[in-house]
């Protein structure tokens, strides 16, 4: 499986349903987003995440790991190589539980307990991807598109925090700064999506021919090829 990673408003989503328009031999697993946008516990949990991080971080980090984890564990299972999973337990890690963690919004107990889990559940369970696709974004194009879709959870998050989101994707991914050793060699597509691909078909097919040639090199040297970017 390749997993398609990318900042808050960077248009996973909308680039998941474009690829299965446009190469409907790629399977794609979107991002588990109901259990916790919705109020499937009576509440908005990420809403309340964005309301008050320091009291709702360590229950949204664990709950998005469980539910990544066990989305995880039944992907990893499948034959099909083709499949592009939205998000994944190592974003979900590298990224926001980590920023969180600087942040303060998770005290150190919290955050020790939260790295037992991880550790727990990840090392040695969960198999590294053949690859990550990354849809990179500047900060601030991604939080126009942020204010544009217009999510009622969504209406709190500032430019700052998006910029955070940012840099640490870029770390994760970029960077690849302190990664498990499992994760260091796996090939990173990096995708350039500033530009608007759900409008302009054109750009779009540039997008999908790198994703198509990607997949295929992967499939052929799993794990093996350097991280690469083709935009």
């Amino acid at each position: 499986m390749y997993i398609v990673e990318g900042n808050i408003g960077a248009g996973k989503t909308t680039f998941l349903k474009l690829i299965q328009e446009r190469l409907p031999e790629i399977a794609v697993v979107y991002e588990p987003m109901n259990s916790w946008f919705s109020k499937v516990y009576g509440q908005s949990i990420l809403a309340n995440f964005y309301k008050d991080p320091h009291r709702w971080a360590y229950t949204m980090e664990t709950l998005a790991m469980a539910c990544r984890v066990k989305e995880h564990l039944i992907e990893q299972e499948n034959p099909n190589p083709f499949r592009l999973m939205e998000r994944s337990i190592y974003s979900g890690h590298y990224v926001f539980a980590i920023n969180g963690y600087h942040n303060g919004f998770l005290s150190e107990l919290e955050w020790q307990v939260y790295l037992q889990w991880f550790n727990f559940l990840v090392t040695g369970k969960c198999m590294p991807p053949q690859g990550f696709i990354y849809l990179r974004t500047v900060p601030e194009v991604a939080y126009e598109r942020i204010k544009a879709r217009d999510r009622s959870a969504e209406k709190i998050i500032s430019l700052s925090y998006v910029q955070q989101i940012h840099d640490c994707h870029e770390d994760f991914l970029m960077h690849k700064k302190g990664l498990l050793a499992e994760l260091v060699h796996v090939p990173v597509l990096i995708l350039d999506c500033d530009k608007e691909f759900e409008t302009d078909p054109e750009q779009f097919a540039v997008l999908a021919e790198e994703v198509a040639s990607f997949v295929q090199l992967g499939k052929q040297k799993p794990g093996k090829t350097p991280s690469i970017s083709r935009s």
